[in-house]
């Protein structure tokens, strides 16, 4: 309690600390896959007043690691070569008795490219892969797994990456937008190895 005189006259006014609620739950992890950081916070219920004691931290950060069913295909490198490699030619040398597998239809991928590496520029193919330049990868027949679909191919919105096959250190990430099944990409695009 402090005091003070105004004109003669004696006044009490007691100091008044700051009062806080309970914190609230913990956000969900910023990460989908990997590193990241959740939150939580708490309301001031009381104000402090008069020199009461100040109000401690309304707000709480903490790294968590987030582990989601889509993280290994986020974890995938895809390989890539310019599609003037399509595999969608006849072999002279195939025989008629050799065993022929089966097609698949291919899919395209269409993807952002947030970042590509200095290597990148030492080629004409992949001087392409610049930086916020949208891009078309196909999937073919015969780069696709068991599931049906190329490694490395990517999350809608999550940000995955990439290999140049045979351009030794050109590298970077993208952004999957969307894909089309049943289609192929137009001339100077690229392919999933």
């Amino acid at each position: 309690m402090w005091r003070a005189e105004f004109t003669g006259v004696r006044v009490c006014v007691s100091a008044i600390d700051c009062v806080v609620g309970s914190w609230g739950p913990w956000s969900s992890c910023t990460s989908s896959c990997g590193i990241g950081s959740t939150e939580r916070s708490r309301q001031v219920s009381v104000p402090p007043r008069n020199g009461g004691t100040p109000c401690p931290d309304l707000k709480q950060r903490r790294g968590c690691f987030g582990n989601n069913a889509i993280c290994s295909t986020a974890k995938e490198v895809a390989k890539i070569l310019p599609n003037s490699f399509k595999r969608n030619f006849k072999d002279p040398w195939r025989r008629p008795h050799m065993l022929m597998k089966e097609e698949k239809a291919s899919y395209c991928v269409h993807l952002q490219v947030k970042q590509a590496s200095a290597a990148c520029r030492l080629k004409l193919w992949t001087a392409r892969l610049m930086r916020e330049t949208a891009v078309c990868v196909e999937c073919q027949s015969d780069a696709m797994a068991k599931s049906d679909r190329c490694g490395g191919d990517g999350l809608r919105g999550t940000r995955t990456f990439w290999s140049a096959a045979s351009v030794p250190g050109c590298h970077g990430s993208w952004i999957r937008q969307f894909s089309s099944e049943r289609c192929q990409c137009p001339d100077n695009s690229f392919l999933f190895v």
